[in-house]
């Protein structure tokens, strides 16, 4: 047991558990105000469903293995429950269960990205239910498809993405960001658009987004480099890459913003940002760290063109997972083939280093697999869910705010006004409901005072 990689990855673990809270929070800022607990607790409700999918046959399925040695699947009786993680295993440099515990995490945040895309128009218990399902359908195959390492002497089959077709994706390009981009993509086209589209509510809390943001930012340099598995010079330079393609993805951005709007905004840096640490994710072992820099710049002046598309092509995606997360993953997964450097952790060559066009053919087929599973399932996943117990909100429920409506709450208490304990969650709603009519209606009397002049 090497103690200081397994030192490193619990650090590098608890790193990426906060950002769960960040994304929730990177989400519930950008929404509007009657909606920032509902997508906290989709953000939150999808990581605790699958955790408990990954205990019971996820980690077994990824990593178990492979059916018919075909690199699809996972055996799922393998590792089930977890039970034999228990035992240590003294030839293993970390321990079982801290692997598996790191893993988990991938797991619940690729489906937590999903509901970003679906804002303000799905149920609150359905969504848990494509949570489970969508996990167990297409997250634990790609996963195996893309993590699952073969050993050695033959013992145990992994994906057929790595060890087959010899693609790279350091740290979850393909099956997390591309996976989860295209799945919102599949969600929104099933689902439909909100009410009122292309008019949208406006960003919540500013200031809220930044700092989910600030915290997804600091889980990803443990999501990046505690894939290393080690505590050394891979991980280390990992960090770094990382790091560049963050900040060189904020300044194209807001670029590409000052040129376009005519103004560089806060949340066009920290979208910058995230869209820099998705494009370098799948990269991160294989650049330079110049190569990071142009990773980073890429996405950063890609990724907002491609959110204003949506616009255009007629898809209502509430919190740009799409333009984001789909379209950035695609950007550093494709230019790893592109920028490979033989000098970096992967010792993979690009196209640019001499190494021809083969890795950008590899690339791109991964990428083209990931999308059209991952859209194909999702579609059905969702269209089946919606049949059988309903998974779009009624007009009514979207119209009056799902905040309120469904979970009885609301973000904000602004009026400072005393209540008392309402007997049962109906009184209690209704106690919001009136809170929250009442704080609009002293707003519209303050702003018809100020159009009177009496104020």
């Amino acid at each position: 047991m090497d103690a200081a990689s397994t030192a490193w990855l619990l650090a590098a673990f608890m790193g990426v558990s906060l950002m769960v809270p960040g994304l929730a929070l990177f989400y519930g800022g950008m929404t509007g105000v009657r909606s920032m607990l509902n997508v906290i607790m989709m953000v939150l409700g999808a990581c605790a469903v699958v955790a408990v999918v990954w205990t019971v046959v996820g980690y077994s399925a990824v990593f178990g293995d492979s059916y018919g040695h075909l690199g699809l699947l996972g055996d799922v009786t393998e590792h089930a429950g977890l039970a034999d993680v228990l035992r240590e295993d003294k030839d293993a440099a970390i321990p079982p269960a801290l692997f598996a515990a790191f893993q988990a995490l991938f797991a619940v945040i690729t489906v937590a990205i999903i509901a970003g895309a679906v804002v303000d128009r799905v149920r609150f218990g359905p969504w848990l239910v494509f949570s489970g399902v969508w996990a167990l359908l297409v997250y634990l195959p790609v996963a195996h498809w893309v993590f699952a390492l073969s050993a050695e002497d033959g013992s145990t089959v992994g994906g057929w993405i790595l060890n087959r077709l010899g693609a790279i994706d350091y740290a979850g390009g393909t099956a997390v960001h591309i996976n989860s981009g295209v799945a919102g993509l599949a969600a929104v086209v099933a689902l439909g658009a909100r009410l009122g589209w292309p008019s949208q509510p406006r960003p919540t809390s500013i200031p809220f987004t930044v700092l989910g943001g600030g915290m997804l930012f600091f889980g990803w340099f443990g999501f990046n480099g505690g894939s290393a598995l080690a505590a050394g010079n891979s991980a280390s330079v990992v960090v770094l890459t990382t790091m560049n393609a963050s900040f060189a993805s904020l300044l194209a951005w807001l670029l590409v913003e000052r040129v376009m709007d005519r103004h560089a905004t806060a949340l066009g840096a920290v979208s910058g940002l995230i869209a820099g640490l998705v494009a370098i994710t799948p990269a991160c072992g294989a650049v330079s760290p110049m190569g990071a820099l142009v990773v980073g710049a890429v996405a950063g002046a890609v990724c907002p063109l491609a959110i204003r598309l949506k616009y255009k092509l007629g898809y209502d995606d509430a919190l740009d997972v799409v333009g984001v997360h789909l379209v950035g993953g695609v950007l550093g997964t494709l230019m790893v083939g592109l920028l490979a450097t033989p000098d970096a952790p992967n010792a993979a060559t690009g196209l640019l280093y001499g190494g021809g066009l083969r890795l950008l053919g590899v690339q791109t087929v991964a990428v083209l697999a990931v999308l059209a599973y991952s859209f194909a399932v999702t579609w059905l996943i969702v269209k089946a869910i919606d049949r059988t117990m309903g998974m779009r909100l009624d007009a009514e429920t979207e119209r009056a705010g799902v905040d309120i409506t469904v979970h009885g709450e609301a973000a904000w208490n602004l009026d400072g006004a005393l209540h008392r304990l309402a007997a049962s969650p109906a009184e209690r709603a209704r106690e919001v409901v009136r809170s929250a009519e009442e704080l609009a209606s002293a707003a519209t009397r303050r702003s018809d005072a100020r159009d009177d002049g009496t104020e």
